[in-house]
């Protein structure tokens, strides 16, 4: 009896290892050529919709079926999907915001915002896409259903992505002055801009259900606030240059990738404090992504790089690279 129970409990451990693995790029999805930005997870349509140079790309989750510009456009920055709807809004960075029907990609307006319409995010309470016009420093709010504009926000600073804490509140990065800024929805009002002490151009931000917002900073840290009163927590150690952070409520994970050293770090957000406890190598570039709430798979966007100009600028795309990483 006593040899039966050393074996299944042997084998017990064996089956349940997996379970403990660190997470690691399982999967790489070829995507053609060309520039991206941000990315999104369709849970209705099981699609991850990635904002492309020239359009927006379309990827079955289940199937892996890449469905290239279901819709066409230039330097798309945003995407999201609207949830109980068909539509999906992307952002162009010369100042427009595209509703789209994201299975058939017919266009169903063109809504004008601000120059460098960049990240967004959509608020279920007001049915609202509240857009990020970048270097503009403003927030133009659509009504996707509608296809119009139904007002703007004023910040007077660049800004970078948001959070909504689903109490009335919309959290933004300002970049140029490593702020964190909060903002009434109902009101449509600033209430109040921090400085985020020691953080470089704050691009990627995060809210957790414990109630902590963390911002990535260009310098190798994430610096974690508490959204009632905007007061510091601390701060993480990630990699260089990130851009994107999401986090995943279903499992308590939150992620931050970082391009400069093509890093992942997975943050365990059970606690009352987020704590680091993994990080994944995946690809040198791949800095934004999204999570799959229904089955915890992360996916990022990446390419290989050819060395950088003579004269400076952004290194060239290593032509047939580009793909759509898949973390596990």
């Amino acid at each position: 009896m006593k040899s039966l129970t050393l074996a299944l409990s042997a084998a017990f451990i064996v089956a349940a290892a997996p379970a403990n693995t660190p997470p690691s790029v399982v999967q790489r999805i070829p995507l053609h050529d060309g520039g991206w930005d941000i990315l999104t997870v369709d849970p209705e349509t099981h699609r991850v919709l990635v904002s492309r140079s020239d359009g927006v790309d379309a990827i079955d989750t289940g199937t892996d079926a890449v469905t290239a510009d279901l819709i066409k456009g230039t330097r798309f920055h945003g995407v999201i999907a609207v949830p109980g709807t068909q539509l999906a809004v992307a952002t162009e960075a010369a100042g427009t915001a595209i509703v789209f029907n994201r299975v058939t990609g017919k266009v169903t307006a063109e809504v004008k915002t601000d120059p460098d319409a960049d990240a967004t995010i959509y608020e279920p309470k007001t049915r609202t896409a509240w857009v990020m016009n970048g270097d503009s420093g403003t927030i133009s709010i659509v009504d996707p259903v509608a296809g119009t504009a139904v007002g703007k926000i004023s910040l007077g600073s660049a800004l970078e992505f948001a959070a909504i804490d689903g109490r009335g509140h919309l959290f933004v990065n300002l970049s140029d002055k490593g702020d964190l800024a909060e903002v009434d929805i109902a009101k449509r009002s600033v209430i109040v801009t921090v400085p985020l002490a020691g953080c470089q151009h704050p691009t990627g931000l995060a809210y957790v259900k414990s109630g902590v917002l963390i911002s990535a900073c260009a310098n190798g840290i994430a610096k974690m606030t508490r959204a009632s009163d905007l007061k510091p927590l601390g701060e993480i150690a990630i990699g260089p240059r990130p851009d994107g952070a999401f986090a995943d409520p279903a499992r308590n994970r939150a992620y931050i990738p970082s391009g400069g050293d093509g890093t992942l770090a997975v943050i365990d957000t059970s606690g009352p404090l987020p704590r680091k406890i993994a990080t994944v190598q995946t690809e040198v570039g791949a800095r934004t992504g999204a999570v799959d709430p229904s089955t915890g798979a992360v996916y990022l966007m990446g390419a290989k790089f050819g060395p950088p100009p003579a004269g400076g600028g952004r290194p060239p795309i290593v032509p047939g690279s580009v793909e759509l990483l898949v973390v596990r």
